[in-house]
């Protein structure tokens, strides 16, 4: 099934940087009509000006995804606007990263909200809606966390876990409705602000473990899993490779932790801080964070992860024998 997305009624949630912004743009330029939500309202109307310029209409609905009086307003104002909603991006996201027992346990739970709650309530939201078009997709960017736990991320892991096992079971409720689709997102580590702007415990400078892709990307898979719905897409090899390597290498979880340490260690000291978990980042709100290197660091960087996860592993699978 094809869909045209021109004046198609698109709701993004989290659209104010990284994947959601890039989204807005690329459904712009099919000529969506678009809802931008997310908890910064100076950020969303900038990308409501970028859309325009770039051939879509976009509407500004502030929304914060922890709160279900805004995610049901965020639905009925589409809704009393357009007319109906076509496709419903499920995209807000935020991260804690640090030891799962000195990052506090408010933090845990306002990822848990947001990443995970944050999406049963659009769902239940833009539900009811789609039942009564008899069609709709929904699209949640879920990311390799959904098939790969991540060490010192646990809230995180929770998180997308527990998406990915809340959007098979609607999937199989909606059977009954055949134009009615989930569609689920697993991105690679994407060059995005999220690691500059989310929760810091570690004590240390964070940047992503190689390889880093760009959010454009995730962006253009989420415009064509709304033209041609599918359950699962995958964006990027390191994504299909962290769930072989998650399912096949019993000392995965060991392995990953021990990247993650090894970048820690290398990074330079700073101050922990909350982020954007409590409110908006006081940065520059952008598509890009900044991290990617060029194409041919990316692909030795890609060689050199896969065979550490791999000797790690055998490493651990070996010992455990023993």
């Amino acid at each position: 099934m094809s869909h045209d997305l021109q004046n198609a009624v698109v709701v993004i949630t989290g659209a104010s940087s990284g994947i959601g912004r890039a989204t807005a743009h690329e459904f712009a330029r099919q000529g969506a009509a678009l809802f931008l939500a997310a908890r910064d309202r100076r950020a969303l109307h900038d990308v409501a000006e970028e859309c325009h310029r770039q051939g879509g209409q976009a509407r500004v609905v502030v929304t914060d995804v922890t709160r279900t009086e805004d995610v049901e307003r965020l639905a009925r104002t589409a809704v009393d606007t357009a007319g109906r909603i076509d496709v419903w991006v499920n995209n807000a996201g935020i991260g804690a990263l640090g030891n799962f027992d000195e990052i506090p346990i408010e933090a845990h739970e306002q990822v848990i909200q947001t990443d995970l709650l944050g999406y049963v309530r659009s769902a239940h939201a833009v539900l009811p809606h789609f039942k009564r078009q008899q069609s709709g997709v929904l699209i949640n960017n879920i990311s390799l966390g959904g098939w790969a736990a991540q060490p010192y991320a646990a809230s995180y892991a929770a998180a997308k876990f527990g998406l990915r096992g809340f959007a098979e079971s609607l999937r199989g409720e909606l059977h009954a409705w055949p134009h009615i689709h989930v569609c689920n997102l697993y991105p690679a580590v994407m060059d995005s602000p999220g690691f500059r702007d989310g929760g810091n415990f570690t004590g240390r400078a964070v940047k992503p473990v190689p390889p880093v892709y760009d959010p454009r990307r995730t962006a253009r898979a989420i415009v064509r899993a709304a033209q041609h719905p599918r359950p699962s897409i995958y964006v990027g090899s390191v994504s299909r490779l962290a769930r072989f390597a998650q399912a096949w290498l019993p000392g995965y979880s060991i392995a990953n932790a021990r990247l993650v340490e090894t970048a820690l260690g290398k990074a330079a000291p700073d101050a922990t801080s909350s982020g954007n978990l409590f409110s908006p980042p006081t940065g520059e709100r952008r598509i890009d964070g900044g991290f990617r290197q060029p194409s041919s660091y990316r692909s030795t960087a890609l060689i050199a992860t896969t065979a550490a996860v791999a000797a790690l592993g055998l490493y651990w699978y070996r010992r455990q024998r023993r």
